[in-house]
């Protein structure tokens, strides 16, 4: 009997410590570092290898610049070419967009964007040139350079037929740009506290990592704490005393961004009306409400009648008139009551019973939300 009572303890505590982890995530995963310095970086370049699909030269609305960059690079290679004779269809002038990373430093690499500045139809295959890119001050911090890669196409045949997918005048190159300086202000202040920024800012949320931090690190003093909640957006992170070099800070951070806690996630229906795309959280639940959808279709046809007058009138005219001949068809209406604290999959179910369309089903969601009936935010892009 003891035993049995035993094992039912453990049994009680075992579902406990499972219900508390469920659900729990790493403090990285939901907050960035932000003591960093994030600087923007922009340059102007040159992408090569397209299929005819680069700026134009030989026409009024053609890329000038492209022509003139073109003219100026080959001038350094020791090449001189009149500007008339030049064909630019497999070149496009670009602007090269990136952001470094907070904390990078000399020879790390990052993603750039690249956008097409002038007429140029498609940048599928092309590779970017050696670009420099700078900050706002104008000062070169990095280079890039790569193939691009679209994502998509744009094909128009002679005939003046057109294949799109995607937008193929904006790319991407996957760690085409590399840093050659190192930026100011990419090392930690001990003496200052570290922001840790939640990317989804939440009271709940920044009061759990705020008290994950202090249960695990024991602080100098009672009087004490190392983590420290400022805004639903921000938690402040202090240094121990004993922390007195960069790699201690280092160490220090990495232990706290791998302490899981419960991110306390607001109640969303995501919806966008362009694609059809619903999109709803598990902590969706709905009231008790009764769901009714019918379709209605009416169709009007218009038919053309011609009159013509008697043989032999003298009077008469041929008249042509339209005859409208109109039809209205009504589904029968389908009916379904939610009960009280239906989660997510189970209205899913209830919606599909009654065979419903996505974008009936977002009316549905609107409607709901309007009878006061739906526990979550309504967000509609």
């Amino acid at each position: 009997m003891l035993t049995r009572l035993k094992m039912k303890i453990w049994l009680v505590i075992a579902l406990v410590t499972v219900s508390q982890t469920i659900g729990q995530v790493r403090i990285k995963d939901i907050v960035s570092v932000g003591n960093g310095n994030q600087i923007s970086l922009v340059g102007y370049g040159l992408i090569l290898g397209l299929d005819g699909s680069g700026d134009r030269s030989g026409s009024r609305r053609g890329a000038i610049f492209t022509v003139q960059t073109i003219s100026n690079m080959l001038e350094r290679f020791g090449i001189t070419v009149p500007r008339a004779q030049l064909r630019t269809r497999n070149v496009a002038a670009v602007m090269v967009t990136a952001t470094l990373p907070s904390f990078s430093r000399k020879g790390s690499h990052f993603d750039i964007t690249v956008s097409s500045l002038g007429d140029a139809t498609s940048l599928e295959g092309g590779v970017l040139l050696m670009t420099p890119l700078r900050d706002m001050t104008g000062e070169n911090y990095a280079m890039a350079q790569g193939p691009v890669s679209t994502g998509g196409y744009n094909i128009e045949t002679g005939s003046g037929e057109k294949v799109r997918k995607n937008n193929a005048l904006v790319g991407r190159i996957p760690n085409g740009g590399y840093l050659v300086v190192d930026p100011p202000n990419q090392t930690l202040d001990l003496s200052q506290p570290v922001g840790l920024h939640l990317l989804d800012p939440d009271f709940v949320t920044a009061r759990h990592i705020a008290d994950a931090i202090n249960r695990s690190f024991v602080a100098d003093s009672a009087a004490v704490s190392y983590a420290r909640p400022v805004s639903p957006g921000l938690v402040e992170l202090h240094f121990p005393d004993s922390t007195k070099s960069q790699a201690e800070a280092v160490d220090f951070i990495a232990r706290v961004e791998t302490l899981k806690v419960q991110n306390d996630l607001d109640a969303r229906v995501v919806i966008n009306e362009r694609s059809g795309t619903i999109v709803a959280g598990g902590n969706v639940t709905i009231e008790e409400v009764m769901i009714s959808h019918g379709n209605l279709t009416i169709h009007t046809r218009s038919a053309p009648v011609i009159s013509q007058p008697q043989p032999f009138s003298s009077g008469g005219q041929t008249v042509v008139a339209n005859v409208t001949d109109t039809q209205v068809r009504e589904g029968a209406a389908q009916t379904a009551v939610i009960k009280k604290t239906t989660t997510v999959s189970e209205l899913a179910t209830a919606l599909n019973t009654l065979g419903l369309k996505p974008r009936d089903i977002i009316a549905i969601f609107q409607a709901i939300k309007q009878a006061g009936a739906l526990n979550a935010k309504l967000i509609i892009n």
